[in-house]
């Protein structure tokens, strides 16, 4: 499908615009600018809230898409969409597979072979020497450390990570804008150089509690199914973070 990636943008800004009704628009329309223009009767018709989509047009109105990319540019942020031959094959696979990533870094083919190492906020002393232990194992195998950035055992899977020369992806519930927790602005900007920081959420989007989960798909859609058990019983996995 041809895309321009401005469009793209666009509708992931919109509200009422979840992963599954984005996919529900570019199925039909075929072009993101067809999609981006629909009027408010193409709207109801695939399912749109008629309560949403006044909403919906003043958003469409205000934003100027050329800015939006512009601020992108200026961040260092690409895009990578679903219908690009460097978006995540695995991710494609899950249940409302994210139709575009925000990333900052690189991601490279070798991340395929990846694992996902997340846990508690507040992990006891052997966890974290657990951790920091297992996951330089799992670098030299040649796993990338996939995680959410987060305090307790995401940080010490990054950093471990980091130390042991490996690659390392954290996978934000906010924007790439919008670091949390904000004492984890240096590692945030070692993971770039070493790996990539990615969202699916625009720009701006706070931290909210219920990003999280949403967020959780994705560590597990870019991970390996062979190795989703390691989210040990030690390290449990979080539902929020």
């Amino acid at each position: 499908m041809p895309s321009d990636v401005r469009f793209l943008v666009g509708l992931s800004l919109l509200p009422g615009i979840g992963p599954a009704r984005f996919q529900r628009l570019l199925a039909h329309f075929q072009e993101p600018e067809r999609a981006w223009h629909a009027s408010e009767k193409e709207l109801l018709a695939l399912g749109i809230e008629e309560k949403t989509i006044p909403l919906l047009l003043e958003k469409r109105r205000s934003l100027s898409l050329e800015r939006e990319m512009e601020t992108l540019q200026r961040l260092e942020v690409s895009i990578v969409t679903i219908y690009d031959p460097e978006y995540p094959a695995r991710l494609k696979e899950i249940y409302n597979a994210p139709p575009l990533l925000y990333v900052k870094g690189q991601m490279l083919r070798q991340d395929e072979q990846s694992v996902g190492v997340v846990g508690t906020r507040s992990p006891s002393v052997y966890g974290k020497e657990l951790a920091a232990r297992i996951v330089p194992e799992l670098v030299q195998s040649g796993l990338t450390i996939v995680s959410g950035l987060a305090r307790g055992i995401d940080a010490v899977a990054h950093h471990a990570a980091l130390s042991a020369g490996g690659r390392t992806i954290a996978v934000l519930g906010s924007g790439i804008d919008v670091v949390y927790p904000a004492e984890h602005r240096g590692l945030f900007n070692r993971i770039i150089k070493q790996g990539a920081v990615i969202t699916d959420y625009p720009l701006g989007t706070k931290p909210d509690a219920f990003n999280f989960p949403a967020r959780n798909r994705i560590i597990s859609g870019l991970t390996l199914d062979s190795w989703a058990g390691l989210r040990i019983p030690l390290l449990p996995a979080r539902c929020a973070a």
